[in-house]
């Protein structure tokens, strides 16, 4: 949807992050797991590091659980979750989110969901995409289809993660998130 090509400074060195995919899904296998499959495809295009991928069913202690062990590891910078964002009674990705988050990053669902509302109007309001930040990692969880996955990762997540990002990055930050 929009190029921020232009406000990479490249005279900045790329610094790869270490990134955890997470799917949530009663019925995907790594086979079929097309939105995973697509997440993990633009972040090695884009020179990132898949540190881990797992698959989990909608259990929001198993999710949560994952999430701390990914948290602790000091081999994961970031972690992304697709699926279980919705509003049924099996969505429970966000409510494992603030079993861990120390921090919200509020603006990255409303952005979400503002950059989605050019796509699929709405329907948008049912996703309770967010992020926040736990032990030093960053954490996002975005809905469970390829076309969100893709426009989380194209529209925000590339351009959040590329350390020649500016006027600022997520990338910079890393090095102060722990501090007290």
């Amino acid at each position: 949807m929009f190029d921020f090509a232009h406000r990479l400074d490249h005279s900045r060195p790329f610094l790869p992050v270490r990134i955890a995919v997470l799917t949530v899904s009663d019925s995907r296998t790594f086979e079929t797991d097309t939105s995973g499959a697509a997440l993990i495809a633009r972040l090695e295009a884009a020179g990132h590091v898949l540190a881990d991928r797992a698959l989990l069913p909608d259990d929001r202690d198993a999710i949560a659980d994952r999430l701390r062990a990914w948290i602790a590891d000091p081999m994961v910078d970031v972690v992304i979750t697709n699926g279980g964002t919705g509003v049924t009674g099996r969505d429970v990705t966000p409510e494992a989110f603030e079993a861990v988050i120390e921090k919200r990053i509020e603006g990255f669902g409303e952005l979400f969901r503002m950059l989605s509302y050019a796509k699929i109007g709405t329907s948008t309001i049912q996703s309770r995409a967010l992020a926040g930040v736990a032990g030093g990692t960053y954490l996002f969880a975005l809905p469970g289809s390829t076309g969100a996955v893709k426009d989380g990762w194209d529209d925000i997540l590339v351009w959040q993660l590329d350390s020649r990002h500016v006027p600022c990055n997520f990338v910079e930050l890393m090095p102060r998130l722990k501090e007290v």
